[in-house]
């Protein structure tokens, strides 16, 4: 497995390349990107780590990154980086999911202490995260029939209700309501529910 890695996101290589020194002397891994387009075009979700991401930057600003990625649920912890102007954001970031926001300049200590976190969440989250990616996938796997019979399951509606429904015989209900349990490895009605509230709550 590759190993935990901070993702610095600043415009400013000056920033960028003090907290690489500082993250690095810990024996952090660190990668460095200048826009928030360069780290979206390398990230995955596969990847475990945190972000530490300036907020006022060209093109696509820290705020909207953020708004990316805290679409995802278990999303990477984000650490705003912050100059005392922007304290007002920061902390409306943090209450729209951000771990956490460093004023600059930095206390060492602090980001450090705050670094070291933040990766411990995302190793707990991460397993959350790729299990939640493969009910997404099976649920993009199905046909558009067989996610209306699954919508139909789940609300506990019998064979010959779905049939009625959808103007189809119990077989093929039957048909369906097979290759669902099979497509999202379901090995029961209430694992089968469990994983689509998993993907809403």
């Amino acid at each position: 497995m590759i190993a935990p890695t901070v993702f610095v996101v600043d415009d400013d290589a000056a920033v960028r390349d003090s907290l690489r020194w500082l993250l690095e002397s810990v024996q952090l891994k660190v990668e460095t990107f200048e826009s928030a387009e360069q780290f979206l075009e390398s990230y995955s979700i596969y990847r475990i780590g945190c972000l530490l991401l300036d907020l006022r930057m060209p093109g696509m600003s820290g705020l909207q990154l953020q708004q990316i990625l805290v679409e995802q649920k278990f999303a990477l912890p984000i650490i705003i980086i912050t100059g005392h102007g922007d304290i007002p954001v920061a902390v409306r970031a943090v209450k729209n999911g951000a771990f956490d926001f460093i004023e600059k300049p930095f206390d060492n200590d602090r980001l450090v202490e705050c670094v070291k976190a933040a990766l411990e969440l995302d190793k707990e989250n991460h397993p959350k995260r790729l299990a939640l990616d493969a009910v997404n996938a099976r649920i993009a796997n199905l046909t558009p029939r067989e996610k209306q019979v699954l919508e139909f399951v789940i609300d506990n509606h019998s064979n010959k209700e779905i049939a009625a429904k959808l103007g189809v015989s119990i077989k093929t209900v039957e048909f369906h309501r097979a290759r669902v349990m099979e497509k999202m490895h379901a090995d029961s009605l209430l694992h089968l529910a469990q994983m689509v509230a998993s993907t809403r709550d």
